[in-house]
């Protein structure tokens, strides 16, 4: 075991303990940690600093408003339910279309009312929240992905996780929704993470229940060699969240709607380490040199330029 221990520290892997307590402790005051584990804030604070992200239909805070639903939607033929202290994606419910009595999920289930209004009370009561506590459910835009990912997703939600530190994106994966995990994207339950060049956005190597693979367990499609579309829009966005924020330490989710572009979905003040595993990379070495620059990335721009000098594929080779 000490061995094993030796070899990943050498090959320059954080493990959790280390997350937890260099990072995540240190870099994260308790007191902003409500920003990232509170959906609903995210969202305000993003849309107060005008970061893109999907529209706000509306809410369902009591009991009472459940019979509302059609009342809050005005008419939308498809929206996505998600908690606002949910966590690793439960809870969220993405409905694609109206149907007779009932709806049809973006899975393509038949949904009834009475089964929505019942998710909608599970979720108020606290069901899929952080330390079970009561929630509240957004109504949310249901986002038009952006076609990139088609060939190596099953159903479901593509989308990107960028690890920023001290306001760095450092390292990056796509996540890809398999049958698996019932079309989310979650790792845990079985998605895809997809190593992306921090620099370029172009996809190279993947993991899969903590295997390293090649091809879409599902499409069999190949995964290497995808190149993300405005890739750097999207680095700014994250490097951006930094400065709207102040976690020290945290992972931007985003989405890209093929019409409005790169969107943030949220923020995780104690993002996984996958990443890692996705990049055949571990990520002490790029932790450290941003904590050599220190002074140096004073804002946005440095920060970004600092991220294309050090972090390329030549520079790191």
């Amino acid at each position: 075991m000490l061995d094993r221990i030796r070899r990943l520290r050498a090959a320059g892997v954080v493990g959790i303990n280390a997350r937890n307590t260099r990072y995540v402790a240190d870099c994260n005051p308790s007191r902003l940690m409500p920003k990232v584990n509170d959906k609903l804030q995210t969202k305000r604070i993003a849309e107060a600093a005008g970061v893109a992200a999907p529209r706000l239909y509306g809410l369902v805070e009591i009991q009472a408003q459940v019979r509302r639903l059609e009342q809050i939607l005005d008419g939308q033929e498809d929206f996505v339910i998600k908690p606002a202290l949910g966590a690793q994606g439960d809870g969220i419910l993405v409905i694609a279309s109206r149907m007779k009595g009932g709806w049809r999920t973006a899975g393509g289930a038949r949904i009834t009312d009475r089964e929505v209004a019942f998710h909608l009370s599970n979720v108020l009561s606290g069901m899929y929240s952080l330390n079970g506590l009561s929630d509240v459910a957004m109504l949310e835009e249901r986002v038009k992905f952006d076609p990139i990912f088609d060939a190596v997703s099953y159903k479901g939600v593509p989308d990107l996780r960028l690890l920023v530190y001290k306001g760095v994106p450092c390292m990056a994966m796509a996540r890809l929704p398999t049958r698996e995990s019932d079309g989310k994207a979650n790792l845990h339950k079985g998605g895809v993470g997809v190593g992306l060049d921090i620099v370029t956005g172009i996809t190279d190597g993947a993991v899969h229940n903590n295997r390293m693979t090649d091809e879409h367990p599902d499409t069999g499609n190949a995964l290497a060699g995808i190149a993300v579309p405005q890739w750097g829009e999207i680095l700014r966005m994250a490097a951006d969240c930094y400065t709207q924020i102040g976690l020290g330490y945290m992972g931007v989710d985003l989405v890209i709607d093929k019409e409005r572009g790169p969107l943030l979905l949220e923020l995780n003040g104690r993002p996984g380490l996958a990443v890692q595993l996705a990049n055949g990379c571990g990520l002490q070495g790029r932790l450290d040199a941003v904590d050599r620059a220190g002074p140096d990335l004073a804002d946005t721009a440095a920060r970004l330029a600092f991220v294309r000098e050090t972090f390329g594929r030549a520079a790191t080779a």
